[in-house]
């Protein structure tokens, strides 16, 4: 209830949230790189949660923690997978370009990026998580909050997230992705009745995890994203393009010689980035009232003076509108004063605009659709295509200001990522009496 003050945002959750936040980023990392997708590390992590700390209660004989200190974990955690996921999608691209991967860089995008994901997320909370509560689903964030009141009534143990774990090893130890290469990861065919078309499906256990979080509506619209692709987009280039005499832009050989993957990369990717910005932009005007409706809410209680904060109840109190406007001109200097980056005041002003745009985008989409199926890689390719042309038309072409453009594309991916999962993380926290200022100071 709002008006019960229970222990919340202590240093024992803190502690545990970061230690299965650097695990799970590890694991979101490598899931990443691989596939290009990761899966919402909140609900293994809340299960984790109830059970460290019901075992810590039993062997010491302290207190268990309280529901809205799970909470605390699985939001604290949920942050690794997050940036990982921003990093992943975007840093490697230096190693193509020919620049180092250097520690200062790939750390000062993941805080940068992570920062501006919260503070773009603060003024939008009421709006996307309160004001649509019916109306966007919130999967993972919901899916957490019934892990976390099972928990609380004694329902809940690690054994079944260790029983996957077991299972995914196993798996992962006899297929042919680097383990005993009993049987294939990947059977795949080309069809050669069909021009252009074939079939392949990756049997991956964390595929199939994604699959029982996301659900079977949103897993069959992603299928169908694939077998439009693969049964007709490729296969339509292929056989309108079979006759072409030059490479089309922005392949560089034939289309005739090349293969449905090698179109995919070089066409159908760009197709599949557009529809998602389009969609996210339309999802954005949708909710440009309310999110309206909250900004100047936020800015109302920031010149209203302290006695107007009082009366916000506690289920209902995010981090004050000064935070945001202060933390926003910080990240502006750091952007322009950190060397590695290469990033001008123009470039600058251009992430905190994209961020905000993309924030918004990736933390509606998350609740429509989960953070899990979140296209983020789209809307960085937005971000990056975007920039590009922005680039282009001032003439800025240099190899330092591809290193600049790719710094703008990394902090909104991270940005988009993080603040998708904060909105999903302060959906499981308004589904169980949370306190958002005490999340957001969490994560």
């Amino acid at each position: 209830p709002t008006a019960q003050i229970i222990p919340e945002l202590t240093p024992g959750p803190l502690l545990v949230g970061t230690v299965l936040g650097i695990l799970f980023g590890a694991a979101s990392l490598y899931l990443a790189l691989k596939i290009g997708m990761t899966i919402s590390a909140s609900i293994p992590i809340a299960v984790m949660s109830i059970s460290i700390f019901r075992w810590i209660s039993k062997a010491f004989g302290t207190r268990s923690a309280t529901i809205l200190e799970n909470n605390i974990v699985q939001t604290t955690g949920s942050a690794g997978e997050s940036i990982a996921f921003g990093v992943a999608a975007t840093m490697p691209a230096l190693m193509l370009l020919g620049f180092e991967m250097d520690l200062t860089r790939v750390l000062t995008v993941s805080v940068l990026g992570g920062l501006l994901g919260i503070l773009m997320m603060i003024p939008l909370r009421r709006g996307l998580v309160v004001k649509e509560h019916g109306k966007l689903a919130f999967p993972e964030g919901t899916a957490c909050a019934e892990v976390l009141i099972a928990g609380e009534k004694g329902g809940t143990t690690a054994k079944t997230v260790f029983s996957g774990f077991g299972l995914g090893f196993l798996f992962k130890l006899l297929n042919g992705d680097g383990g005993l290469r009993l049987f294939k990861s990947i059977p795949e065919r080309t069809l050669g009745f069909f021009k252009g078309g074939s079939v392949s499906m990756e049997c991956a256990p964390e595929l199939l995890g994604v699959g029982y979080i996301i659900g079977p509506k949103i897993a069959s619209v992603m299928c169908a994203g694939g077998v439009l692709a693969y049964l007709v987009l490729i296969p339509a280039i292929a056989i309108f393009g079979d006759s072409l005499a030059a490479p089309m832009f922005p392949a560089t050989k034939l289309i005739h010689d090349m293969s449905p993957g090698e179109i995919r990369k070089a066409y159908v990717l760009y197709i599949g980035a557009g529809a998602v910005a389009a969609g996210g932009i339309i999802s954005l005007v949708r909710v440009m009232p309310t999110i309206a409706g909250a900004f100047i809410a936020g800015f109302k209680s920031l010149t209203a003076g302290k006695d107007a904060t009082v009366s916000i109840e506690r289920t209902d109190r995010d981090l004050p509108m000064w935070i945001v406007v202060l933390g926003s001109l910080v990240l502006l200097g750091g952007l322009m004063l950190l060397p590695s980056l290469h990033v001008s005041l123009p470039a600058a002003l251009m992430i905190l605009v994209f961020g905000f745009l993309f924030v918004t985008v990736s933390s509606r989409l998350t609740g429509e659709i989960g953070s899990s199926s979140n296209p983020i890689s789209g809307m960085t390719l937005s971000t990056l295509l975007l920039t590009c042309l922005i680039f282009l038309a001032f003439n800025w072409t240099s190899p330092i200001d591809r290193v600049a453009a790719l710094s703008i594309a990394a902090v909104v991916c991270i940005a988009s990522s993080n603040g998708g999962t904060t909105a999903q993380d302060l959906k499981t926290g308004f589904l169980v009496g949370a306190t958002p200022s005490k999340q957001q100071i969490g994560i």
